[in-house]
């Protein structure tokens, strides 16, 4: 792991979400939480002195290109309705960008309300961008928004709530800030959403306290688990923590958008820099590594407002009652896809984003509704009645990592993980918003109950999928993958494993994959057929459960880039007694080339060994009386699985005993013989021995022959 990549722990993940519209207007929500009181317009007067008050300073990223500006300037009628096309705001801007040294039209909208019959009021200030292009989405025009939560009686800031990508995405937020400090946003690159910076490093983002330093966001206080620091769950700003996050060139109508007819000022070099960007995900065959994480560029401030900071670009500070005439901001759909796993053939998701106007939004109304912590809406219901107490919100969570070989299993053998180099994307079919990770961790908010098909994808991996079964949330978040855990696969050493379960003889409800040394790495509901990418160096244990709960495995070992397929499998004594088989014969047969490898060096060294063979032959005893062992295991492994077919139960179930008592033995065996086996090869028999002894119990206990 990188030094400075979030120390983001699963199970600190599970604890923090326990504790607790257009995809263009990020941040934007729909929690169903209790009822807001409502809101008035503040005066022009008051409006505009909270503005001026908590006007943001915007640090940028060096290589940003759409930054915030003046939409008016592009307007056009449509209908009798007065718009922004895509087209002329992206054209417009661009080629008065490249005719200008300074960034065109820089302009902060706000607008501020008060709750009704209470002395908390909300400035909001609105920034838009004629462009938006990221990892997971791009689309023509852009909103993004900061609440300033204020108690007009004291003047104090009460909370900062700052829009990330999407109402699925934790926003980032500061509840108490220090009234003395201007707040200030760092945009995220290309996508513009907005991380906070409340400390004293102004152009960082800092998750966590640290250095004497305190955090730039206080998103859930969670608890403690065991030493695991206290992490905040929000989006943040994975550039500037270490984390590689490739761009993408948007296309329209099969052609880079820099190409098309409506867009004569603008070229590739108007889009995010080349050292930032991948054609797509399908193109690279590994996750990069050489992206350059985030530096500071231009710093925009208020015209005439008091700052600390240095400001290379001042903003004009104007109403949002000065463009709220603009009915739509329009724009051809541009959309993001990848491939999803599916038997034979992969599908395609398609990740769609739109673009709304920020006055016809509920939050715009109800600056609460953006409100994405619980804790923090908690803490405002406590001191203010005209907000509702936080609602219980559906989230599903993983931790997405890279499956590696081993260095502790024999080559082709066995698996570990690793932190993925880049951050990755999460996508649901039920919803076409895709979200992307932070410090490795997809967190989809706001999900309705009930089963729902979740792919994970990022640069240079296959893409993973899987079914997810999203329970109330009282039960709390529901962890996809293996408990939270998603190991996707470079696409250099992937291959497909397809199990198609529509012929077996029971109805197959469940399908899980687990490597030897990585554990289990897939574990998900199967109706008829699936797919999963899985990395050609494990050694794998294919389960499968039935509508009944009865098990069956089988082993799988795949070898090059074809694939592998399993067709019908089954379930019960039988299955599970074939793989006990299997896995021994496996072993054995590893066992026994080293065994012959120590005979062929015996003969070339005679002088190494004595009349009894004490050198050469109590190894080699040794190593052959454990592979002995292992093969008397597959003997009475065969032996159950076709007395279990012949329907004989008791000899199946005496057979299934005596697979037992070798296992253990065949333990001894490998005790006596573990100074003479490679330290990969004795880890691996040792682990499928203990897989074994897990599988006879379960074929013991099979109701099913």
């Amino acid at each position: 792991m990188d030094a400075d990549r979030l120390p983001v722990d699963r199970r600190t993940v599970l604890a923090s979400l326990g504790a607790g519209g257009a995809a263009s207007l990020a941040g934007c929500t729909a929690f169903d939480s209790g009822a807001d009181s409502g809101t008035t317009e503040l005066s022009d007067e008051a409006a505009r002195d909270l503005a001026e008050q908590f006007a943001p300073t915007l640090y940028f990223d060096e290589n940003e290109k759409w930054f915030p500006t003046d939409p008016r300037g592009y307007e056009s009628q449509q209908d009798g309705e007065t718009v922004v096309d895509g087209f002329d705001a992206f054209d417009g801007y661009t080629k008065a960008a490249t005719d200008s040294e300074e960034p065109p039209e820089p302009t902060m909208f706000y607008h501020a309300v008060e709750y009704d019959d209470s002395p908390l009021a909300v400035v909001q200030f609105w920034y838009y961008s004629a462009f938006d292009q990221f990892t997971t989405n791009f689309h023509w025009h852009d909103w993004e928004v900061l609440h300033a939560f204020v108690d007009t009686d004291s003047g104090e800031p009460q909370l900062y709530v700052a829009s990330s990508h999407s109402g699925r995405v934790p926003n980032n937020e500061f509840l108490d800030p220090d009234p003395d400090q201007q707040p200030r946003i760092l945009s995220e690159l290309g996508s513009h959403s907005s991380a906070l910076s409340i400390n004293d490093i102004a152009d960082r983002f800092q998750r966590l306290s640290a250095d004497g330093t305190f955090a730039d966001i206080t998103n859930s206080a969670i608890k403690t688990l065991e030493d695991i620091a206290n992490i905040p769950i929000a989006y943040g700003l994975p550039r500037d923590e270490g984390s590689r996050l490739p761009y993408l060139i948007p296309e329209l109508d099969g052609a880079p958008i820099y190409d098309h007819d409506r867009l004569p000022s603008v070229d590739r070099e108007d889009l995010i820099t080349d050292a930032l960007t991948v054609s797509s995900f399908a193109d690279l065959t590994s996750p990069p590594s050489d992206l350059p994480t985030r530096a500071t560029g231009l710093v925009f401030g208020h015209a005439g407002g008091e700052t600390n900071d240095t400001v290379d670009v001042e903003y004009n500070l104007v109403s949002t009652s000065e463009v709220d005439h603009i009915t739509a901001f329009t724009g051809p759909q541009l959309s993001f896809e990848f491939d999803v796993p599916q038997f034979a053939e992969d599908a395609l998701a398609g990740h769609i984003t739109t673009t709304g106007v920020p006055w016809n939004q509920p939050r715009y109304e109800e600056p609460a509704a953006d409100i994405t912590d619980s804790n923090h809406r908690g803490t405002l219901a406590e001191r203010y009645d005209v907000i509702g107490e936080p609602a219980s919100v559906n989230s599903v969570i993983a931790n997405i990592s890279e499956a590696v070989a081993s260095d502790d299993a024999p080559e082709d053998e066995g698996l570990t993980t690793q932190t993925l180099s880049t951050e990755g994307v999460a996508l649901l079919e039920s919803d076409p918003e895709a979200v992307p990770t932070f410090g490795g961790v997809a967190v989809l908010q706001d999900v309705p109950e009930g089963d729902h098909r979740l792919t994970v994808n990022a640069a240079g991996v296959e893409p993973h999928s899987e079914t997810v079964a999203v329970a109330d949330s009282d039960s709390g978040p529901t962890a996809a993958g293996v408990d939270g855990r998603i190991p996707v696969v470079a696409r250099e050493n992937a291959t497909k494993f397809e199990v198609d379960a529509e012929g077996s003889d029971s109805e197959i409800t469940d399908l899980a994959v687990e490597d030897d040394f990585a554990g289990r790495i897939y574990d998900a509901p199967l109706s008829g057929q699936d797919a999963v990418y899985v990395h050609r160096g494990g050694a794998y244990t294919t389960e499968v459960r039935d509508s009944d709960d009865e098990i069956g495995a089988e082993r799988v070992n795949p070898t090059d880039n074809e694939g592998v397929r399993i067709e019908n499998p089954s379930t019960g004594k039988g299955s599970l007694a074939e793989y006990l088989a299997d896995v021994a014969d496996e072993t054995s047969t590893a066992v026994a080339a080293v065994d012959e490898e120590g005979d062929s060096d015996s003969d070339d060294d005679d002088d190494d060994t004595n009349g009894n063979g004490a050198s050469g032959g109590g190894s080699a005893n040794a190593v052959r009386g454990l592979s002995q062992a292992l093969a008397a295991i597959s003997e009475a492994a065969r032996r159950a699985a076709e007395r279990a077919a012949a329907g004989d139960r008791g000899q199946a179930d005496q057979s299934l005993a005596n697979v037992q008592d070798r296992l253990e033995r065949a333990a001894t065996r490998l005790a006596e013989a573990s100074d003479d086996l490679p330290d990969d090869l004795e880890a691996a028999t040792e682990r499928r021995l203990d897989q074994s002894r897990r599988r006879s119990e379960q074929a013991r206990a099979a109701e099913k022959l």
